[in-house]
């Protein structure tokens, strides 16, 4: 009986909270372990390097933000099955459990980088359901957080130009983060309305 209500599609919109709560939680305290490190300059990933004081603490928690994040979109997918809304932005946001591979090959393994590769793609989400769900907006009303957070994550690529804000890599890098956690958390508040209407 228990499990039967986790499973419901309401509730399993929660895990879109915690899934970002899980991941800055984890890269908040993994930083005040690490004397002098700099969330502006570093990398995310610097957290969990290999020998790092932190290294086992970052690995779960990225981990754990990745299965949180599936347990997220199951409840996305059921809704929107319901409601015949498509499934595009659903699946690209599930890239986002990609990141569980990163954390668990650290730096500087080769399959660090390799493991992450479709992470990114995590910003066509919003852009992608502006598109597909623009007759739903009425409905849904996200299109003012679509475009917030699609912009965000799109600063995120800054990283690919090292002369724009060259001293800090890490504020370019958690644009992405920060993006997609506003994009999860206002498709947690919009679906949850949606999942309390009657078919």
């Amino acid at each position: 009986m228990i499990k039967k209500e986790l499973m419901k599609p309401g509730i399993l919109l929660y895990f879109g909270l915690l899934a970002p709560f899980a991941f800055w939680t984890t890269t908040i305290i993994c930083g005040l372990m690490i004397e002098d490190y700099n969330h502006f300059k570093w990398l995310v990933s610097e957290l969990g390097a290999l020998s790092t004081p932190t290294q086992e603490l970052f690995t779960i928690g990225l981990v754990l933000s990745a299965i949180l994040n599936i347990f997220f979109i199951v409840g996305l997918w059921k809704i929107c099955r319901k409601h015949q809304l498509s499934l595009a932005p659903v699946l690209l946001l599930m890239l986002y459990s990609f990141i569980a591979g990163p954390a668990m090959f650290p730096m500087p393994l080769q399959w660090h980088g390799l493991s992450g590769l479709p992470f990114p793609l995590i910003i066509l989400s919003p852009l992608v359901a502006l598109v597909v769900w623009s007759k739903k907006e009425k409905l849904l009303k996200i299109r003012t957080t679509a475009i917030i957070s699609f912009s965000i994550m799109l600063l995120g690529f800054l990283i690919f130009f090292p002369s724009i804000l060259n001293e800090y890599f890490g504020l370019k890098q958690r644009f992405l983060y920060a993006g997609w956690t506003i994009w999860s958390v206002s498709l947690v508040i919009s679906l949850l309305k949606v999942s309390k209407l009657k078919t």
